[in-house]
């Protein structure tokens, strides 16, 4: 690695930030041109870099680098650019420009803590991602909207915090700040790895996914569906690599979405669960932490961002176009939007795994690692889970968005810009499928390694045609679930609901405790009056006139003790 000062003006998250903020200032009939260009001028001056270290800072006892580019970040941080311009044309119709704004400044924060070099500057750009994320779900303008941002804004923030605590005291212990690989061994590392692990959307600290995206707009749910987990995947990566634990942490998020996903009659609801299942074989790839694992992780998560992210879009132009994202309101749209429908099954088809689509080549890397070491059950459970998102994803979205039957809805395909990008992405989908070399050249390790072995095909087309066929029969025997409007019991119940009547039935308790001591201890209080009145007041016995010899009585009393005390 080497070091080289490099000017926070050229600093490639700094285009995005910066560009991002100067938005406002451009006029609405440049601005398409204007915001696309931010991240393409950023892809092109990042890919100029060499491998290495830049923008050393020093701050106190320590050294901050601002930039790390290797492999790892190099596919992230090309990801992010990637994304932020398909993002960018997909939302070419809205002039809202807090969206605008926010929807190219999140991302540059976001890359900030992928080319982050040290702890200190992962930190800082993990908070700035936190705070200008929340925007996006604020734009939705909505009560529930509004609610759900500052649920996720307290999650989000809390993970900073945990993250802040743990470099501190990581610092103390070791007098490093490097952003390197860590033993999951002492307090201060289990807090940092806690902190990816909200951020990651672990089992049981998930459902903030689930509360706040679907409340954003159309397009910003689509922005907050990549870049915040993504980066978390990275850190975790980049930190964590080869610690066990994460296997069957990924293990079981690959598994419980499945069953939330199958029930939830929301759309967009059930892509955030996939992103929970999509993130769970990332996370059990970098728990085995070989190279083949990193690899696979990194190649997931690329993949991943496209097509999950080519569902996210699809089923954002069906809520744009018709006013509703219900399964059981829909069906029927291919009619009136038949070329959106054609890309959501291709995105349907990759987030499958479909041989020839890029969720094939780059899923692969997964299951193999985990078979190279002889993990049998791990193996079984990510087969399973594979099978699941065919269900959830891969036939439930297009399937009740478009086909299950005639909703009676009529209206007019999706703009321009939305067509654009969903196309652009369903070519990405298909080409890395069918030509994965340029991809596998950007991963972090070099391999040699042939997705289409017939083994590898024959198993996944079983798998896959098995899923299908069990869709099939529990649909004609009517046992799949019905398509009804309902609102999932989740982890979040626990906060949402029975935290906040847990405290008021204690703040019910406590006013009852509270209104019986103030009544015992004015009792009390008119008690103590009542026998001062009656010692002190003007009809008391010490209020009474005595003769003038009693009082001499009493001073010549008190005037001998006082003499008796005196001498001893």
């Amino acid at each position: 690695m080497i070091a080289n000062v490099l000017p926070l003006s050229l600093f490639p998250a700094l285009i995005l930030i910066v560009g991002g903020m100067l938005i406002p200032l451009v006029p609405q009939s440049f601005r398409k041109v204007y915001m696309l260009a931010l991240p393409v001028v950023g892809l092109l001056h990042f890919l100029s870099y060499p491998f290495g270290s830049y923008g050393e800072i020093s701050l106190f006892d320590f050294t901050l680098s601002i930039m790390r580019v290797d492999g790892l970040s190099r596919i992230f941080s090309a990801i992010f650019f990637i994304a932020t311009a398909l993002n960018i044309i997909y939302a070419w119709h809205v002039r809202d420009t807090l969206q605008q704004v926010t929807s190219v400044v999140y991302p540059g924060t976001a890359l900030g803590g992928v080319l982050a070099g040290d702890l200190i500057t992962l930190f800082v750009f993990w908070e700035l991602a936190a705070i200008s994320s929340v925007f996006l779900i604020w734009a939705g303008r909505t009560e529930r909207a509004i609610k759900a941002s500052v649920r996720y804004l307290i999650i989000q923030v809390g993970s900073g915090v945990l993250l802040l605590g743990g470099l501190i005291l990581y610092a103390h212990d070791t007098g490093s700040i490097a952003f390197d690989l860590m033993e999951l061994s002492s307090f201060p590392v289990l807090l940092i790895f806690l902190a990816f692990g909200v951020k990651s959307a672990f089992p049981l600290l998930h459902n903030w996914v689930q509360d706040s995206y679907p409340e954003s707009t159309v397009s910003g749910t689509i922005v907050l569906s990549i870049f915040t987990t993504k980066l978390a995947v990275y850190s975790l990566a980049r930190g964590f690599a080869g610690t066990e634990q994460l296997i069957w942490i990924g293990a079981i998020m690959t598994l419980f979405p499945i069953f939330f996903a199958v029930i939830e009659d929301n759309l967009r609801r059930v892509l955030t669960y996939s992103i929970n299942n999509q993130v769970g074989f990332m996370v059990v790839a970098i728990g085995i932490g070989t190279p083949l694992a990193i690899n696979g992780a990194a190649g997931y998560a690329f993949c991943n961002i496209i097509f999950e992210g080519l569902l996210f879009m699809s089923m954002g132009a069906v809520l744009f176009r018709t006013g509703t994202i219900q399964a059981s309101e829909l069906g029927g749209i291919y009619k009136s939007m038949p070329i959106t429908a054609f890309f959501c099954i291709i995105g349907a088809l990759s987030i499958a795994a479909f041989p020839l689509f890029a969720g094939f080549v780059t899923k692969g890397l997964i299951i193999d690692a985990v078979s190279g070491e002889h993990m049998i059950w791990i193996w079984a459970i990510l087969l399973f889970a594979s099978a699941g998102v065919l269900e959830h994803a891969g036939i439930k979205i297009p399937y009740f968005a478009f086909f299950a039957h005639d909703s009676g809805k009529r209206c007019e395909e999706a703009p321009p810009g939305m067509l654009i990008a969903m196309g652009i992405s369903a070519v990405l989908c298909i080409g890395i499928g069918v030509y994965p070399a340029p991809l596998f050249a950007l991963l972090p390790f070099p391999m040699d390694y042939q997705p289409y072995t017939t083994a590898h095909v024959i198993t996944q087309l079983q798998l896959l045609l098995f899923a299908i066929l069990a869709f099939v029969v529990l649909i004609r025997v009517g046992v799949y679930p019905p398509e009804i409007r309902s609102t999932n019991l989740d982890t979040d119940w626990f906060y949402r609901k029975l935290t906040p009547a847990g405290l008021s039935v204690i703040g019910r308790g406590l006013n009852v405790a509270r209104q019986w001591i103030s009544a015992s201890s004015q009792k009390r209080l008119d008690q103590f009056i009542g026998r001062l009145y009656r010692l002190h007041g003007p009809e008391s016995t010490l209020a009474r006139s005595w003769p003038a010899g009693h009082m001499a009585l009493w001073i010549a009393i008190l005037l001998g003790v006082t003499l008796i005390l005196n001498y001893f």
